[in-house]
């Protein structure tokens, strides 16, 4: 069994950001490593844009190593399969245990899918990234009518980048399309669905998968070879068993300071955390990043914490998967090329803000 002082468990948006502010400050006294499945970290908000082919793979992923090694953190290739909120001690798929006197989970979460009977429909998930860049791969080599499950913003880019590389495409929504956001955002996305020939099903909540059929209540809605899946976030079901006090979707319920209720020790960001007033998006996650920073500065340190507000309001900037995009801020909305170029230009600056050498 393996101890550290801290080890970061998951390569998120908030541990990214927590690396390089260490990476170019002074990082917190003791041993500190990285947990990550993989070598590299995906950026979600390039991955429409790769799909329309506006960008190459590795424009859309940060290499961990480096990072790692200017923020003198060491990185664990691994992926947890179960946690011990009490003894503090983390089990990986392979078999190895790791044990931290300070634990921080950014571990995001799963695709919802729909029980399915049969095997008559392709099933593809958009996370993991990696996963789901190559079943695409695959699947672009025999375009089929493909459905997309979940009208939040992920669906609606992903539609619109698709649209064009599919004979069809249906978009289904639980609820309204893109709920949440002003009513100027979802009349601007509809026109462009519209446009580009999706066929979008709203308040059309998906029950289950029946062969190559997919079901709402009992009827069949949608008939085809392939779904994917861009639905709601769903909490690992290790997070739950690990001990740690979770709501009644399974996510760890925090406090301001981004601790667990139950155990101090442990923090959690981003989709696998609950926090009044946090929504499920990487906005959210990079906003934390700073107080997370500072506060597992201050546990190592025995320094006062800070606490985490989560903003009211957040720009959402969806890509239209022709170069452009749609904005909207509080109840404005617009769209063209202008703010496809705005959202290329903070992505990028993304990515080379974390792509560090040391």
């Amino acid at each position: 069994m393996s101890h550290y002082d801290l080890i970061l468990i998951g390569a998120g948006h908030a541990h990214l950001g927590v690396l390089r502010r260490w990476a170019r400050l002074e990082r917190p006294p003791g041993r500190i490593a990285l947990l990550s499945a993989g070598h590299e970290a995906w950026y979600s908000g390039m991955l429409p844009g790769l799909l329309a082919g506006r960008h190459v793979a590795a424009d859309c992923r940060i290499e961990l190593a480096p990072l790692c090694r200017a923020a003198k953190v060491e990185l664990i290739i691994g992926e947890a399969e179960a946690l011990s909120a009490m003894q503090r001690q983390v089990q990986l798929s392979d078999g190895r245990g790791l044990n931290a006197e300070w634990l921080s989970l950014n571990v995001g979460a799963r695709v919802a899918c729909p029980p399915q009977q049969g095997a008559g429909m392709q099933v593809l998930a958009v996370k993991p990234f990696a996963d789901f860049l190559s079943g695409w791969q695959n699947w672009q080599a025999d375009p089929q009518p493909l459905a997309i499950l979940g009208g939040g913003a992920a669906g609606v880019e992903l539609a619109l980048a698709l649209a064009n590389q599919v004979p069809q495409l249906a978009l289904f929504c639980r609820g309204p399309l893109l709920a949440g956001h002003s009513a100027g955002l979802r009349l601007r996305a509809l026109g462009h669905l519209h446009q580009r020939r999706v066929r979008v099903r709203e308040d059309c909540p998906i029950s289950r998968i029946d062969g190559d059929c997919l079901i709402s209540g009992a009827a069949p809605v949608w008939r085809g070879p392939r779904l994917l899946l861009a639905s709601g976030a769903q909490a690992l079901p290790w997070l739950a068993q690990s001990g740690l006090d979770c709501d009644a979707a399974g996510f760890v319920q925090i406090a301001t300071t981004l601790q667990s209720h139950t155990h101090p020790h442990i923090f959690a960001v981003g989709d696998c955390a609950s926090l009044p007033g946090t929504r499920k998006s990487g906005v959210y996650s990079v906003r934390q990043a700073p107080v997370l920073a500072a506060n597992l500065n201050a546990v190592l340190r025995g320094l006062p914490l800070r606490a985490y507000r989560p903003q009211r309001q957040s720009l959402a900037l969806l890509a239209t998967g022709d170069g452009g995009a749609l904005l909207s801020w509080h109840d404005y909305s617009a769209g063209g090329q202008l703010f496809g170029r705005w959202k290329d230009y903070l992505d990028r600056g993304f990515i080379q803000r974390h792509r560090l050498s040391g």
